[in-house]
């Protein structure tokens, strides 16, 4: 029997978003937004043809007229009354890393659009849906996870745009930990500390012993791992790396 209920995954790209739709398509149907079709069009053909249900949207999250109409999108694909069980915010903005005096406007929003604007989007849109989910009971406690990275707890030098954004999205689910945790939904922020073993990073640490990059499907596990926690013990924050990871 086909659940009521959907998952819905931010920031889908050949690694860690990929890995997270393919967790959750075993239970949920799955909506896959990203900026680039190309990201979801092979995933969603994949997870169709092995029975699952997904559909792509092609979503710039960061703007606001591009998320409605995704939503909108969801909508008439699954009814007025979708409920979600799960969203996942797994988007990043453009990677800069510049010594601070010559960085411009644009290079410091590039971390700020995504990672705070980009998040604060998505969980306008996406809270009355795990809250309906709650209403409607379902099995697991609906769960809004963010993906966050090292620079969400540490500002390194040159990386004050990366860091900017990942602090205000660290400090955004923190904050709707605290407002929607009492009301059944469950917000968690993941810290990836480490580099994420996929296609491009394929020649990064190629010296390094087996297991030196962190797994996207691990990663997925991890996620799925949260989303079937008791109320009794959520998680807020949560850190993974490879463990040989300095820390």
């Amino acid at each position: 029997m086909a659940s009521k209920f959907i998952a819905i995954v931010a920031g889908v790209g050949p690694g860690t978003g990929a890995a997270v739709a393919r967790k959750f398509a075993a239970s949920y149907p799955v909506v896959l937004l990203a900026r680039n079709p190309e990201n979801f069009e092979s995933l969603a053909k994949e997870i169709n043809g092995n029975g699952g249900k997904a559909i792509g949207i092609g979503t710039d999250i960061s703007d606001s007229k591009s998320v409605n109409a995704a939503f909108e999108k969801i909508e008439k694909e699954f009814g007025p009354g979708v409920s979600a069980a799960a969203a996942v915010f797994n988007a990043s903005g453009r990677f800069v890393r510049k010594p601070f005096l010559e960085l411009t406007e644009d290079d410091f929003t590039a971390g700020l659009d995504v990672s705070g604007k980009g998040a604060f989007l998505f969980s306008k849109a996406t809270l009355p849906l795990l809250l309906k989910g709650v209403e409607e009971g379902s099995k697991y406690p609906p769960s809004l996870i963010f993906t966050g990275a090292t620079a969400s707890v540490r500002g390194s030098a040159h990386m004050s745009s990366f860091a900017s954004g990942k602090f205000a999205l660290r400090a955004l689910s923190q904050s709707l930990a605290r407002e929607f945790g009492p009301k059944g939904v469950h917000v968690s922020h993941a810290i990836i500390d480490g580099v994420i073993d996929i296609p491009r990073t394929k020649e990064w640490l190629k010296d390094a012993p087996a297991d030196a990059k962190l797994s996207a499907d691990g990663i997925a596990e991890v996620y799925w791992q949260l989303h079937t926690q008791h109320r009794s013990t959520f998680a807020w924050e949560i850190d993974l790396r490879p463990f040989i990871e300095k820390w």
